[in-house]
């Protein structure tokens, strides 16, 4: 393998080493002999790599190495840019419709019978808090139901990209004022979704969320409070 060079000591020692998830580094202090570096500066490099999910770090435990996912650096990232500027969110929202595009084939093309049967479970959770009274954002179903068609791929930078987003969206998506309407069309093209994968129409569930993915540009667009008897103002999070 060849040398990467990593900025980080910590994370270098455990490439150079290949520590494999669920080993222990050596103590600080061992740490810092070897790598000839305070007691400090490894404590330092330590938090960091905790903080991007790398390692794990009990008291009289010591620090455990773990399995490597994206998304917690990912999330990371992309929720500090969003914290400079909110408008970063769409630049992000733009990168993950194109991802769900890109990869809509190769996921659900694997989904099993167990995955459709949860689907449609979620749509039909979704469809009950939007027929509550007051009723209910179905937020949770929103992110659940998209990660889960891109659940089998073996793509760790795709899922983890795509876990990012919806943690972006929950902190920074854009909160507006929507017709109850419009939240029922959201749902009838998820439903339309699941239904094409179901019956292996693979390019028409592609349609439906390209559809869907231009109802939400629209709406973000367009929507505004409303007090007609056949809409509800309720909040958002748009693209």
């Amino acid at each position: 393998m060849p040398d990467l060079m990593l900025a980080s000591a910590i994370l270098q020692y455990i490439v150079s080493h290949q520590v494999q998830p669920g080993e222990r580094l050596p103590t600080i202090t061992e740490l810092s002999d070897e790598l000839g570096i305070s007691v400090s500066k490894v404590r330092e490099d330590l938090e960091i790599a905790r903080s991007l999910g790398l390692v794990q770090i009990k008291p009289r435990t010591g620090t455990q190495v773990q399995k490597f996912e994206f998304s917690r650096a990912a999330t990371l990232s992309v929720l500090y840019a969003l914290g400079l500027n909110r408008e970063y969110f769409h630049d992000f929202s733009q990168l993950r419709n194109h991802i769900e595009i890109s990869f809509w084939h190769e996921a659900v093309e694997q989904l099993e019978d167990a995955d459709i049967t949860y689907l449609r479970h979620v749509v039909a959770r979704a469809n009950d808090k939007l027929n509550r009274t007051p009723i209910e954002v179905p937020f949770e179903e929103h992110r659940s139901l998209h990660l889960t068609f891109f659940k089998h791929l073996k793509n760790p930078f795709v899922q983890g990209l795509l876990e990012a987003y919806w943690e972006a969206y929950k902190a920074f998506g854009v909160a507006l004022h929507a017709e109850l309407a419009y939240h029922h069309e959201v749902w009838d093209y998820h439903s339309r979704m699941v239904e094409c994968v179901a019956r292996k129409d693979f390019e028409g569930g592609r349609q439906a969320l390209l559809d869907h993915m231009a109802l939400l540009r629209h709406g973000s667009e367009t929507a505004n409070p409303t007090n007609g008897k056949d809409s509800a103002p309720v909040y958002h999070f748009f693209e």
